[in-house]
């Protein structure tokens, strides 16, 4: 249960509720994790999260918002991302048509053209939307991949997540009432300043072990047989072993489970497997290497341990 008062309001009420609250909207999470969200939400701290592709750190922001009751609002992170697609613009095109209106009013032309650097002529995007959302709204805003945009970006993180302020020199300083709750990603593409990682709450998510996976494929993907469930993870933490380009995380794995739902599986075995890699691995060197194992002894060590 949400606490309805103050900051607080935008908190987990303990380490279990993070775990039970999450698992409600299907994510699976250990407590070491469950411990590094209570605490992101309990004590206002910006959290950041790495891990390869696909182990859930998007979703898990996601899932966040969900079980907060507040407004997911979501930042992309780009090479070239600037304050005009990240911060705010100004909206030209209708600028131009008041400036126009005023002309046709008669308004003199010393006057003309005053008021269009107002709040009404101001176009949000992710950063100032979720500075300027304000109780009884709550927001969550999720800096997506932040290690994709530029060091001139990051460094205005920086100013940012300190005073979650934003300054625009035709209104002046725009201050949160109450600060988002913040989660930024990371894949790891490029190394980002330790003064960043220094403002937030770390945690490093990692592929999931067998039993953690099977729970999450089991609660992604309703219907699926516990049999099933347990052979598609036990030949993805396999796959995990091999010498690959790019190891699949457990979107993947949950995304192969679906598809074979859809074509009927209910054994896994070698053809499915070959026919269905496309789902999970996307390197071609990748998908060879696989092909190249004898996948028939690897689906029955996998059979005899799912027994």
């Amino acid at each position: 249960m949400l606490r309805p008062k103050g900051p607080d309001q935008m908190a987990f009420d303990s380490i279990e509720h993070v775990m039970e609250r999450c698992a409600q909207y299907g994510y699976v999470m250990d407590r070491t994790l469950a411990t590094t969200v209570y605490l992101a939400t309990r004590l206002r701290k910006p959290l950041f999260l790495e891990g390869e592709p696909g182990v859930g750190k998007t979703e898990l922001a996601k899932v966040m918002a969900l079980g907060l009751g507040a407004e997911l609002i979501r930042l992309q992170c780009h090479e070239g991302l600037d304050i005009a697609t990240a911060v705010y613009e100004w909206n030209y095109p209708r600028q131009m048509l008041e400036i126009r209106l005023q002309e046709a009013r008669g308004i003199e032309r010393t006057h003309i053209g005053e008021s269009i650097f107002s709040p009404s002529f101001l176009l949000e995007r992710p950063l100032l939307k979720a500075i300027r959302i304000a109780p009884p709204r709550r927001a969550l805003l999720l800096i997506d991949e932040v290690d994709r945009s530029d060091e001139e970006f990051e460094a205005y993180l920086l100013e940012l997540l300190s005073d979650f302020q934003i300054s625009i020199p035709e209104i002046g300083t725009v201050k949160a009432v109450e600060p988002p709750l913040v989660v930024l990603t990371s894949n790891r593409t490029r190394a980002l300043h330790d003064a960043l990682k220094r403002r937030c709450l770390y945690h490093w998510i990692d592929y999931p072990d067998f039993s953690r996976e099977t729970a999450i494929v089991r609660a992604r993907v309703p219907g699926i047989a516990q049999r099933l469930a347990a052979q598609v993870c036990s030949f993805m933490q396999w796959l995990r072993k091999q010498d690959l380009q790019k190891s699949p995380g457990a979107a993947e794995t949950v995304d192969w489970a679906r598809a074979l739902i859809a074509l009927g599986i209910e054994e896994l075995d070698p053809a499915t497997i070959t026919d269905t890699l496309g789902w999970i691995l996307k390197d071609k060197a990748d998908i060879g290497t696989i092909r190249s194992h004898d996948l028939v002894a690897v689906v029955d060590r996998i059979a005899h341990a799912c027994q």
